[in-house]
């Protein structure tokens, strides 16, 4: 199979969210937009998930972000905003799946 992604060496990295209580997802949101003021991230979006699906509707935020190697995402996940971020939204959230590719 042939890789068409453009781009190679850039990370990107996508984390699903789903919150405990519907309450909560403005405030999720809003921790996890702490995030995009780490100076390793090259591009960072958050978003409330606008997909209306008829067979699964579990996620309810959406975190997108691109780093330039392993070394800038290695520095976002050591980063003290980072550890601020997860201790607001950890409490409120039920589910998270990242991937990176």
């Amino acid at each position: 199979m042939s890789d068409q992604t453009p781009n190679r060496g850039i990370i990107r990295h996508v984390v699903f969210f789903s919150s405990k209580h519907p309450d909560n997802i403005d405030r999720i949101v809003e921790g996890l937009s702490m995030l995009a003021d780490i100076p390793s991230v090259s591009h960072f979006e958050v978003a409330r998930n606008r997909n209306q699906d008829r067979y699964s509707n579990e996620v309810d935020v959406v975190v997108y972000a691109e780093f330039a190697d392993e070394a800038a995402l290695s520095a976002y996940r050591a980063h003290p905003i980072y550890q601020d971020c997860i201790e607001i939204v950890r409490p409120l959230r039920e589910l998270r799946i990242a991937a990176d590719f």
